[in-house]
């Protein structure tokens, strides 16, 4: 019997029960062909229970073929069905998370203002506090005695690191706000470079780290922010002297890449970060070590501030890390003039 006539059958799932409900064949007749069509396909692998039906008689073409329809329509019907029924629930579950979403980033926000009004309200009292430390430290208040003087000394750095501390706070309530606004100009890198590394020498001997500078001469200016450029390297330095154990070494590089790029790098060769954690480092309020016995201190924004103020100048922070040997932060900026 040619089975082309037959091909629908093949859509049509458990086709003997839905004959038997209708009332087309009995059980005792869908047995029997059940049977009958087992031995058949030992033959013919493609023999079909309809074929089987036809050729004992149990059914005529015309009931069979409409039999067939009438499923094919109902497992239309039952999969529109169940397609309008997934589309309900993706929309539903989609308004769900825009909701979720949009108080996610109302959270958000109010948490950005928060730490901005915060930090405001902090640093004018700490401006008050640093003026009469400074005027202690200087003597114009009055004469002070050795152990004042040192006493005084670990006040000023404190609150020089608590005035660092605002300062990353108002810079990351900028940013998650979207008012990280950059003022760009043609830097000398050179220039920015021999600041930095003064300033970050008295800290590497300190610690007993050997500082290190590999910066080729006449590099050309770059198109940056100096302020926030400077502030972003000097994070670099200072977290690569914090993680770097006595004895280690810490480099600052700067060289030409390609025509209208500047490559900045600074490596050490301190403890390290476990490649399956380095996308942790630029999450903000983060630390990698959050024990409450942690050898490390700071507030976790360092990094995120990077990121975020090298993504307004276009540039992307990458890093290079093996634990126990070391790790090199990297980033390019575009040489002023050059088209971006």
């Amino acid at each position: 019997m040619a089975q082309s006539h037959l091909i629908p059958e093949v859509l049509v799932p458990r086709l003997g029960e839905y004959l038997v409900q209708q009332g087309h064949i009995t059980e005792e007749g869908l047995r029997k062909a059940l049977s009958y069509q087992r031995k058949k396909q030992g033959k013919d692998e493609h023999w079909l229970l309809g074929e089987t039906l036809l050729e004992l008689k149990l059914i005529d073409r015309p009931t069979l073929d409409q039999a067939i329809t009438e499923q094919i329509i109902q497992l239309r019907n039952a999969l529109e069905d169940a397609n309008r029924s997934l589309e309900r629930r993706v929309q539903d579950r989609t308004a769900e998370l825009q909701l979720a979403l949009r108080k996610l980033s109302e959270l958000n926000q109010l948490k950005a203002n928060f730490v901005a009004n915060i930090s405001h309200e902090l640093r004018t009292p700490l401006t008050h506090v640093k003026g009469y430390i400074e005027l202690l430290v200087t003597e114009t208040l009055g004469s002070l005695g050795e152990e004042q003087k040192k006493a005084l000394q670990v006040a000023q750095h404190a609150t020089t690191r608590l005035e660092s501390l605002i300062d990353n706070l108002i810079l990351f309530s900028q940013a998650a706000r979207g008012k990280l606004t950059l003022h760009l100009t043609p830097v000398n890198l050179n220039q920015v470079a021999t600041e930095i590394l003064n300033y970050s020498n008295q800290k590497a001997l300190d610690r007993n780290i050997t500082l290190s500078a590999d910066i080729k001469s006449n590099l050309p200016l770059v198109k940056a922010d100096e302020e926030k450029l400077s502030w972003v390297i000097l994070q670099l330095m200072d977290n690569a002297i914090k993680f770097t154990p006595a004895g280690g070494k810490v480099g600052l590089l700067i060289k030409r890449e390609a025509d209208a790029l500047v490559r900045i790098s600074v490596a050490d060769t301190g403890i390290g970060i476990p490649k399956n954690r380095l996308h942790e480092l630029f999450e903000p309020f983060h630390q990698l070590d959050s024990s409450s016995t942690r050898r490390y201190g700071g507030t976790g924004l360092g990094l995120a501030l990077v990121r975020q103020i090298l993504e307004a100048h276009g540039s992307v922070i990458d890093v290079q890390s093996e634990e126990s040997k070391g790790t090199i932060f990297g980033f390019t900026l575009l040489v002023a003039g050059k088209p971006a």
